[in-house]
């Protein structure tokens, strides 16, 4: 397999390098020196550009001056006239024109001078090579827009470029080797993409957004949950009066999609709106599982194959719109939907064997199918005012709704019943399920420079948040199409949270310095109403202060070392909570607590980076621990239980989450990126961590190192096509009880643009193109059992994309500078359920 990989990757780029190599043009080298004119002091850093007279709006170079405001660059070119223009912020612009001439390969341009910038600009244009990775005191921005795999990949696959972000094999997703983070859309946050992550944005293409901030160590204004940290996805925006659209198309072995961005701009008013649809198809998967009994002779080995296939669709729409009232105030608004539904179907068996599998104790085959819809509605609107005296001061008034429906409706039907025992209850069944949220949030904050140096912000928000669940159970009348009620295994129920939270941040920099510490409040008072089933109503509340402090100090021009100390708090979600017992599947139960706990995190970080037009790297070392953490618990049952009035069989296993879990984890995190040539550039993504995990209560104890890696190389060939080559890979994940699946992967891209402007974008991708089906297994351990599991699905992928643009704008939507964020609720392991709130403790 090895050697089929290398021999195409010789294939594929051998020949585009030689044949570039044999076009080339002649070579040049100009050198020279900028310096101030009043005080003859060097220039560092200053952007340098250098383009053709025929062509100024294409670049032939760009690079940067030395520390002492040197330059020489070598670069391939036409003999011809050239211009040179040098910028550096504060500093005037230095144009000068030079001539390339045939047998002269070195141009010097001597010493060129610039000076302070003492007129008000009233228009600049920075035109200069975009680090695709940028650092600051307290968060990490990749680029995904000038990364050209963003024009055929989706946004999950991209991710696995982003620093501190960790992608599976089975797309769950980890942000500093956590999978309890939050999903923000535009600064604000959305609830639905962070319970569904990986559901959501594999079905999102990545031409769609501008870039992905890693928010490593959230500060006093961000809601208190988030042990990993924030993703920030910003979506493009428009970019004078008038309008730009954009068009896209794609289609794979997996299905197809399309989408639409328009903005439009008149006076005051600016309006944007997108929309995208997809569908997905999964040809079929196979998945295997063993459950070893320590206890039991007659009934030790429970063994169960299915197969299954799914089909989906996703689409997501929204508008946002914003009018400046004049130069102080500001009003926008905002609308969006995302949502989907999932079809699928699964067949398989279950047997149980005894110790020696010389008998089996029973067997059956199970038959399901399960159509699924979920969906996020949310709206808000922004008031912004600016202090006439000082535009720095501003404070801002928000409310935002959001509500998000699932629903879920399950058939199961069981036949080939041998030796069944009655008390698995193997009965033929429909179940409804529904869940939706709905909150309403109201907000202010105010921030307000003191002096040059020093800034304070503070805010309040209040949540009212109302979670509904509604299960259903109704069992098949014998000899029918009919169904009955089933009230012992129906459950409705509420859930009412009310937050209020103040914060109050201050903000020091100071030459070369930089530190954020900040302190924040929540109280949170809870009322859980059972309309239906069992269950107590019962009411808590409960109140924590969350301090936070970034440090930043900027070694040299191009270096910034980094360090902070965060505490976070989860909140558990409707999924964790919902008490509806789902026994679907009678050996493998599940359901979720009512009586969590909201869980706290502390993360302490150190990071170095280092960035200059060739050569960027990112290292960063963090330590988190919790105390009472919510874990993902699996018990076998000894013996016949009833357990809250539903009864569970012997030998059956059962899932449910506590707060149980003592987690220490330590990791590193490596990004390097290498312009190798102005073609050509080398990437890697690599992170390690030690894990330690414990739950004394239930005597559980599990430790070990983990490691994840991915890399790439893009390069320009002939006719302008830029080619993509990446693979990765990870080791096995410590969980409480086990470990999940390593995974490898590797994925071939290709791009081009045509037309003026390059309005015209097509691309080609595949991946695992060697490999039809990957193997994924999990480990669950327990002091009586031991559970292992194997998922195959297809792996093999083949797509394109096309998109074009119309129109031109370069004025985007305005925001306000502060707005709502609620990002208080526990992910779902990073995981997407597709309308799974509706089966009990998410699966």
């Amino acid at each position: 397999m090895r050697k089929q990989q290398l021999l195409l990757f010789i294939l594929f780029f051998l020949p585009s390098v030689l044949l570039a190599q044999n076009s080339v043009p002649p070579t040049f080298t100009v050198k020279g020196v900028l310096v101030d004119s009043l005080t003859q002091e060097s220039e560092p850093y200053a952007t340098l550009r250098i383009t053709a007279k025929a062509t100024p709006q294409k670049p032939v170079k760009m690079a940067v001056t030395d520390a002492n405001g040197k330059f020489q660059e070598k670069f391939a070119a036409v003999p011809g006239e050239y211009t040179l223009l040098l910028t550096s912020i504060g500093k005037t612009s230095v144009t000068k024109d030079f001539t390339l001439e045939a047998g002269k390969a070195t141009v010097d341009l001597g010493t060129l001078y610039t000076a302070e910038a003492t007129n008000e600009l009233k228009g600049v244009e920075v035109l200069a090579q975009k680090p695709l990775v940028k650092v600051d005191v307290d968060k990490i921005e990749y680029n995904i827009e000038d990364d050209p795999d963003s024009k055929s990949n989706n946004i999950l696959e991209m991710l696995r470029k982003v620093p501190l972000v960790t992608v599976d094999g089975e797309d769950n997703i980890q942000v500093n080797g956590s999978s309890s983070f939050k999903i923000h859309v535009n600064g604000k946050p959305n609830n639905m993409m962070s319970n569904n992550p990986k559901e959501v944005l594999k079905s999102m293409p990545a031409n769609t957004i501008k870039y992905i901030e890693v928010i490593t160590s959230p500060g006093a204004k961000y809601d208190a949950e988030g042990v990993g940290g924030i993703l920030n996805i910003v979506t493009v925006g428009g970019g004078i009066e008038g309008y730009t659209a954009t068009f896209s198309g794609r289609a794979s072995n997996r299905g197809l999609g399309g989408g639409v961005y328009a903005t439009i701009k008149k006076d005051k008013f600016t309006l944007s709106g997108n929309y995208n649809y997809s569908h997905n198809t999964s040809p079929e998967n196979y998945s295997y599982a063993e459950l070893e009994n320590f206890i039991s002779e007659d009934m030790r080995n429970l063994e169960s194959n299915s197969t299954s296939k799914s089909s989906s669709n996703f689409q997501y729409g929204g508008l946002e719109a914003s009018y400046d009232i004049d130069t102080l105030r500001l009003v926008s608004a905002n609308f969006s939907l995302w949502g989907g539904g999932n079809d699928s179907d699964s067949w398989g068996s279950v047997a149980m064997y005894n110790a020696a599998r010389s008998a089996k104790a029973y067997s059956y085959n199970l038959k399901s199918t399960n159509d699924g819809q979920w969906f996020s509605i949310r709206g808000g609107i922004d008031y912004q005012r600016m202090s006439s005296r000082n535009k720095a001061r501003m404070w801002t008034l928000s409310y935002k709704i959001d509500t998000q429906p699932e629903t879920s409706d399950y058939y199961s039907k069981y036949s080939d019943l041998v030796d069944v025992p009655d008390y698995l209850r193997l009965r033929n069944l429909h179940t409804e399920g529904e869940t939706n949220t709905t909150e309403q949030t109201f907000q202010f904050d105010f921030t307000t420079p003191l002096g040059k140096i020093h800034t304070i912000e503070a805010g309040a928000k209040y949540i009212l948040r109302n979670n509904i669940s509604e299960n259903d159970d109704y069992n098949a009348v014998p000899g029918t199409d009919q169904y009955v009620l089933d009230k012992e295994y129906t459950m409705h129920y509420k859930h009412l949270n009310n937050i209020l939270a103040t914060y109050f941040s201050y903000t020091l920099r100071y030459k070369k310095f930089t530190a954020k510490p900040g302190l924040r409040y929540e109280y949170t008072a809870q009322n859980v109403k059972y309309l239906l089933g069992n269950g107590e109503n019962f009411k808590s509340d409960f109140s924590n202060l969350v301090p936070s402090i970034s440090l930043g100090y900027k070694i040299g021009q191009m270096q910034n070392l980094t360090t902070g100390y965060s505490m976070r708090i989860y909140r558990p979600g409707i999924w964790n909570l919902n008490p509806y017992f789902d026994d679907r599947d009678p050996m493998n139960i599940n359901q979720g607590n009512p009586n969590l706990e909201p869980e706290q995190g502390h993360n302490i970080d150190l990071g170095f980076s280092s960035f200059s037009a060739k050569f960027n790297v990112n290292l960063s070392l963090r330590h988190s621990f919790t105390n009472n953490s919510i874990e993902r618990v699996t018990m076998l049952m000894q013996e016949d239980t009833e357990l809250n009035g539903h009864f569970i069989p012997e030998g059956a296993v059962y899932n449910t989450y506590a707060n149980i879990g003592k987690n220490r984890r330590t990791g590193m995190n490596l990004y390097v990126n290498w312009n190798a040539s102005p073609k050509t550039r080398i990437y890697i993504n690599g992170s390690g961590d030690y894990t330690d995990i414990s739950s004394p209560s239930q005597n559980l104890h599990n430790f070990g190192w983990s490691g994840r890696m991915f890399a790439g190389l893009q390069h320009t060939i002939l006719w302008n096509i830029r080619a993509s080559l990446n693979g990765g890979g990870s080791t096995p994940r410590i969980a409480l009880q086990g470990k999940g699946s390593g995974f490898y992967f590797y994925g071939l891209g290709l791009n081009k643009s045509f037309l003026k402007e390059d309005r015209l974008t097509f691309s080609i991708n595949a991946s695992n193109f060697f490999t039809k089906y990957n193997t994924y297994s999990n480990t669950t351990m327990g002091p009586n059992f031991s559970m292992k599991s194997e998922y195959k699905y297809p792996s093999r992928y083949f797509g394109a994309s096309v998109s074009y643009r119309i129109g031109k704008l370069q004025a985007s939507v305005k925001k306000a500078a502060r707005s709502i964020s609620n990002d208080d609720v526990k992910g779902n392991d990073g995981g997407g359920t597709g309308g799974g709130g509706a089966q009990g403790g998410g699966q």
